[in-house]
């Protein structure tokens, strides 16, 4: 609860032959754009909160050390879900544990689905935790083409956690999209507490290589029968001279049809 001050112990082992010197931080929990966990730099939430017995710690080889830390929450934490993490440095290599707080308080389970969009063999779209409660979200898929569905594929867990307030752009495989079809697409994403949205996208699927190969052999065509009207018999003239004695302007008449 907001105030609250948490007590725990973080361990850390060394496995070498050698004594190391590790340094012990803590860290907010962050989403990456594609959906997997990070760690931010600078940490202004869960990390921000911890404070170490002891932040250096020297540990003999083969040797595990308990380290005493606590959790202050403040007063104006808001609730739900704040993920975060203990890391421990040395030598240039980090090593991480993760810290599961939650805030007591109202909570709300909430995403949105956005910005579906066809893109070559996949689909593509974006997550949004609008709760302030961790989600692990679950996607149903289908498509409606002009002579009926393309695609449908039920609901399925995906491999991510949603983090309140994170946004990830994720890919759906379609490596059967219709080649010439006009599809209308929709997304259903679902998680735990209740949290559900809908959102949908038209695609126009069309084989410009192909309409591109008919077209040039039709202006090809046609070039060629202008060609045939020009050149060839299809054309009948009269002359002849005026009642002056001038010559008289030739005429034609188009006497066949070319396609």
């Amino acid at each position: 609860m907001p105030g609250a001050v948490l007590e725990d112990t973080v361990s850390v082992v060394n496995p070498g032959a050698k004594a190391v010197t590790v340094e012990l931080r803590g860290a907010d929990a962050d989403n990456t754009r594609g959906g997997g966990l990070s760690l931010r730099k600078r940490s202004a939430d869960t990390g921000a909160w911890v404070t170490f017995a002891e932040r250096k710690v020297r540990i003999p080889p083969r040797t595990r050390a308990d380290v005493p830390f606590t959790v202050t929450v403040p007063g104006d934490a808001t609730p739900g879900d704040h993920p975060g993490a203990i890391v421990a440095s040395s030598g240039g290599r980090d090593a991480a544990v993760r810290l599961q707080l939650r805030v007591s308080g109202p909570t709300l389970a909430a995403l949105t689905v956005e910005h579906v969009r066809a893109e070559g063999e996949h689909i593509s779209y974006d997550l949004v935790n609008r709760g302030n409660t961790v989600l692990t979200p679950r996607l149903t898929v289908r498509a409606d083409g002009v002579f009926g569905e393309v695609l449908h594929r039920g609901a399925r867990t995906l491999p991510v956690e949603l983090l309140p307030g994170r946004r990830v752009t994720l890919t759906e495989p379609w490596p059967d999209a219709p080649a010439f079809d006009s599809v209308d697409i929709r997304l259903t994403a679902t998680a735990a507490g209740g949290a559900r949205d809908t959102a949908t996208a038209s695609a126009r699927f069309v084989p410009w290589g192909v309409l591109a190969g008919v077209a040039a052999g039709l202006a090809a065509a046609g070039g060629g029968a202008f060609w045939w009207v020009r050149r060839g018999g299809g054309l009948r003239g009269r002359s002849g001279r005026r009642p002056d004695g001038r010559p008289q302007q030739r005429e034609y008449e188009l006497t066949g049809a070319a396609t």
